[in-house]
Formats: structure tokens, C-alpha cells, sequence
């Protein structure tokens, strides 16, 4: 299981990467093995508000449905709209292509209380 170290994680599977004031997001490589096959990625609107652990996506797969929760509060900026052509990608490169939004965050530090690597490794060998 692919784990960066230079990203934050929720206890839900959502990965969050800081740039500047806006936090990119997307689910980590053991959300996306054990979904299974991505079918389809409903997308946040652009200039919608989140709100930290409420909900920001869903993804559907040949297994289910799942939510995505917000790891941070704040404003929608953007969206991967590649995604709705093809939202495989999630499952090929969770971390890199397969990214699903970008908030621009309303906490001063949005990623504080996220977990590091090593923490989120061990929420996931539980």
C-alpha cells in the first residue's frame, strides 16, 4: 500500500496535500483497492462551501457507493473534471492524476489535526 509521506490523511481515506491557502484532495490507495473498479466520480460544484468531515463526493464502483468527506472546511476552487470521462484513473494513480478537488481552505492551519504517514498507516493495519 502506497502511503506518501508528504501528505495528510483523515481516518475516512481522504489524502490532503497543502498548496498555498488551497488543499488538494482525493482518497488514498487503500480507499481506492478496496472500492474496487471506479466507475464513476460525482464531483463537488465549484464555489460550493464544505464543511471539515461533511460531505464533499461520492465514488461509485462495481462493489458500492462511498462518500467522501471533507478534510478541511472552506471553498470548492476546482475539480478534476478528467474524471468524468475517466474515473479509472482514481484506481491508476490516486495520488497524482486521480486527484478529485481542490479547497481553498477557511481554517488558517486546515491540516493540523490530519494524520501523518505513519499514523495513517497504522489506522489501516487495525
Amino acid at each position: 500500500m502506497n502511503v506518501p509521506e508528504n501528505l495528510r490523511y483523515t481516518t475516512d481515506h481522504e489524502w490532503a496535500r497543502a498548496e498555498g491557502a488551497a488543499i488538494r484532495v482525493g482518497i488514498t490507495d487503500f480507499a481506492q483497492d478496496a472500492l474496487g473498479d471506479i466507475v464513476f466520480v460525482e464531483l463537488p460544484a465549484v464555489g460550493s462551501s464544505v464543511t471539515k468531515g461533511g460531505p464533499l463526493s461520492e465514488v461509485e464502483s462495481t462493489k458500492s457507493v462511498s462518500q467522501i468527506y471533507a478534510p478541511a472546511s472552506g471553498t470548492v476552487a476546482e475539480v478534476n473534471s478528467a474524471l468524468r470521462d475517466a474515473p479509472e484513473t482514481v484506481n491508476s494513480d490516486p495520488y497524482g492524476d486521480g486527484w478529485l478537488c481542490v479547497i481553498e481552505a477557511s481554517d488558517p492551519d486546515p491540516l493540523a489535526d490530519l494524520l501523518d504517514a505513519a499514523s495513517y498507516r497504522e489506522t489501516t493495519e487495525q
